[in-house]
């Protein structure tokens, strides 16, 4: 059932309260300077060596990070206070803040570290040795309401931790950038969020019960819990939209937290933004683990045996390669490796020997080649066959140097290519696959491209004779350096004792050392490393809307992350696509085996009870057995729906978001994906600033969204338009219409151009 607000009222310790967040400020901004005056001694330092220079980048990298979580500290320094029944207070912040004295209590103690974890999770029955807890809300610098709990009485109440401080809280209006919760964590979330990192972790909750913020959060406890690793390997969170990751931008580095890479799954292929849009149909075809053979064959039907044989023409002479030997030139490349790029120059070579042999015989005109021609001959006869156009052409067409990109961009437009890549197949899904040329690239393609690199493989010899000939010239140039420099103190000096006391540079660095330190430094962040590396694996990822990823997608994250060290967060009732999961054990045992484990959260903090019961009863008609999560509060506006008539529709939806702009807060209509142009126009004739699909921005204006594009999100209030249509265009259009009902923190109103669906009858 839900809560009722607690009453607030002023506090007479405040100005007691005030004191000391002075004096934590103070301490604060004492870190910030010696950190900034650490940071600009260490871009100073002079590094001779390359030991040197390493400690140096990784000091000046530790002291900006610390800068930067002091700053973010800033706003909202200290969030609580626990009095302890056998010892003193210890406060509570978004960092640790060190005492005068050594051996007394921090002046601060980090909402991560584990002395802390009192504040969230002791009870009136279980007080953990906790008499009293505060929450401390400040507004700047500033004081501006405490609420008080005391645990020592016994008495079971709420089962919310710091009540009064989460309500105000969720009331408090939305600004459309998601802000953390380290005040207002309850205890169900404080579980989840420091659980061990080992594994995947998944953490089901329905709408509003804080599954990404928990998530969020859980990365700032692991990258604090395990700072050393996380900070060389990085931390990857994958979000469903680019308008999610937004939403979610601004968290992290508001806990201090500023090396995470944020993606979405359309960009984690570096140097690639794929925002294409297909069929749900395709998608799902594109997510099937089946796709992996797939992409084998295609593969290995570009590495061509001829129906007959191939004639090539050097110099005047027909040189001929029978469909035999260019399957034995196969089979020896295959022997040598099996990525296809690889092991190319080794098919490349087989067929240049073998034509060299028989240009030579052709040469001699029957006389034996070896008799013929010495070594010399036949290393310049066969360059001379190698840089022929002709034979470069026959190896070109026989086996291929191929691009992820070229691979797929050619087997989606030749349907004979697809065919021949997926025996079993009916046309009908085949006919799926196919695209023409040009096409963007789609999310679902992303994790085929990757998969098709581990396929093809990359030959970077000719990158690595560029490094090697560069790192030569640098060492020839600190070479001719030192000898200059020991050659003008030989001239200088007279004074042949004094002369031979006297280092010079060669003997305090060597040519080595110096060619290293001329090297260009990668001053760049690990989440900026990651993101232009696709071989990099990450310490931990964090997925949310995990139910909405495909088992390719899957098989993609677990690659970028081969320790399994992951959280995924979601909620089997919204998922919205067809390659989407249906359970959480049968998507992911495939690819982790057992090592995952599930985790629940069922309270709604987010959706008034009244919007909850109305969302019910469509998650409830969707038949999947979920149930839908307990909201905590009761709303202050009632639901509501109306039948508008077609006509009037568009112009009805610019009504209703005209006049809830006048309140403050963040508003949003969803709709189906064929109405959104049309009110997107509409709204934007009555109201100053509308935006839509990907560049949608709350914090801008009123937004228009389908229910795929709101997912994750949450406004003040929402317009539900044409329900009836979502139900029926939706792949599963029970989960689009519950997700678009449950976005709703204050006012929820639908408009209907017909009858209302049977699911909404309690609106009727």
């Amino acid at each position: 059932m839900p809560t009722t607000h607690p009453e607030v009222v002023p506090h007479p310790e405040i100005e007691t309260e005030q004191q000391y967040v002075r004096e934590l400020y103070g301490r604060l901004d004492a870190a910030r300077d010696l950190a900034e005056r650490r940071l600009k001694q260490a871009i100073s330092w002079p590094a001779v060596d390359p030991q040197a220079l390493q400690e140096r980048d990784a000091t000046v990298r530790f002291q900006t990070e610390r800068v930067t979580a002091l700053d973010a500290a800033e706003a909202g320094l200290c969030v609580g206070r626990i009095d302890r029944a056998d010892d003193g207070p210890l406060y509570i912040g978004r960092i640790g803040l060190a005492a005068d004295d050594a051996g007394g209590d921090p002046a601060l103690v980090d909402w991560r570290a584990p002395a802390a974890r009192p504040f969230y999770t002791a009870t009136p029955v279980h007080p953990l040795g906790v008499s009293r807890r505060r929450h401390i809300r400040t507004r700047g610098r500033t004081v501006v309401r405490l609420d008080d709990e005391v645990l020592t009485d016994g008495v079971a109440g709420s089962g919310l931790t710091g009540e009064a401080a989460l309500m105000a809280a969720l009331d408090t209006a939305r600004t459309g950038r998601m802000t953390d919760i380290v005040r207002t964590i309850q205890a169900e979330q404080d579980r989840i969020i420091r659980a061990d990192d080992r594994g995947v972790l998944v953490v089901q909750g329905g709408p509003g019960t804080g599954k990404t913020a928990v998530a969020l959060h859980r990365a700032a406890y692991l990258l604090y819990t395990h700072r050393e690793r996380l900070a060389r390997r990085g931390l990857l969170v994958v979000g469903p939209t680019p308008t999610f990751l937004r939403y979610i931008a601004d968290v992290l580095p508001s806990l201090g937290e500023t090396g995470v890479l944020l993606a979405g799954l359309g960009q984690l292929r570096p140097g690639l933004d794929a925002r294409g849009t297909e069929s749900p149909e395709t998608a799902a075809v594109k997510g099937r683990l089946e796709m992996v053979e797939v992409l084998e064959r295609a593969v290995a039907d570009r590495q061509v045996v001829p129906d007959g044989p191939r004639e090539v023409t050097v110099d005047g002479f027909a040189l001929r390669l029978r469909p035999i030997d260019v399957r034995r030139a196969q089979n020896a490349a295959r022997r040598a490796e099996r990525l296809h790029n690889l092991a190319r120059p080794v098919f490349a070579r087989r067929v240049v020997d073998l034509l060299t042999k028989r240009y030579a015989e052709r040469i001699g005109a029957g006389i034996d080649a070896a008799d013929l021609l010495d070594r010399e001959d036949t290393a310049a006869l066969r360059r001379e066959v190698a840089e022929k156009p002709a034979v470069r052409l026959l190896v070109d067409d026989l086996w291929p140097v191929l691009t992820p990109e070229r691979l797929l961009t050619e087997l989606f437009a030749d349907p004979a290519r697809v065919a021949a890549a997926t025996p079993g197949w009916d046309d009908a899904t085949r006919a799926l696959l196919h695209r023409p040329r040009g096409s963007a690239w789609t999310p679902a393609d992303v994790p085929l491209l990757e998969e098709a690199e581990e396929l093809l493989g990359f030959d970077d010899s000719a990158q690595r004779a560029r490094a090697e000939r560069d790192r030569r010239r640098r060492l020839a140039e600190a070479q001719e350096t030192l000898d200059v420099l020991h050659g003008s103190r030989s001239i200088d000096l007279e004074d042949e004792h004094l002369e031979a006391e006297v280092l010079s540079a060669g003997d305090l660095i060597s040519a080595e050392e110096l060619a290293d330190r001329q090297r260009a430094v990668d001053t760049r962040t690990t989440a900026e490393r990651a993101a232009a590396d696709r071989t990099w694996t990450f310490g931990h990822v964090v997925v949310d809307e995990a139910q909405e990823l495909s088992a390719m997608a899957w098989r993609l994250l677990v690659r970028r992350c081969p320790t399994r060290s992951m959280t995924a967060v979601g909620d089997l009732a919204q998922t919205g696509t067809l390659a989407g999961a249906a359970a959480w054990d049968e998507t992911l045992r495939p690819h982790v085996g057992d090592a995952w484990r599930l985790e629940e959260l069922t309270v709604n903090y987010r959706t008034p009870a009244e919007i909850m019961a109305v969302a019910a009863d469509v998650l409830a008609a969707g038949g999947t057995g979920a149930s839908a999560p307990r909201s905590v509060r009761p709303g202050t506006a009632a639901p509501w729906a109306e039948v508008t008539g077609e006509a009037a529709l568009a112009g009805r939806v610019a009504e209703v978001v005209e006049g809830w702009t006048a309140h403050e807060g963040t508003t949003a209509v969803v709709a189906p994906a064929g109405r959104v142009a049309e009110l997107t126009a509409a709204v934007a004739a009555r109201v100053d600033v509308v935006t839509s699909g990907p560049e949608a921005d709350s914090s801008r204006g009123p937004v228009v969204l389908t229910p795929g594009e709101a997912k994750g999100l949450e406004f003040d209030a929402v317009l539900v338009v044409d329900p009836q249509r979502v139900l029926d265009e939706g792949v599963r259009g029970h989960n689009d219409l519950y997700v678009a009902l449950t976005r709703a923190t204050q006012r929820l109103g639908i408009l209907s151009p017909g009858d209302l669906p049977a699911e909404l009858d309690r609106l009727a």
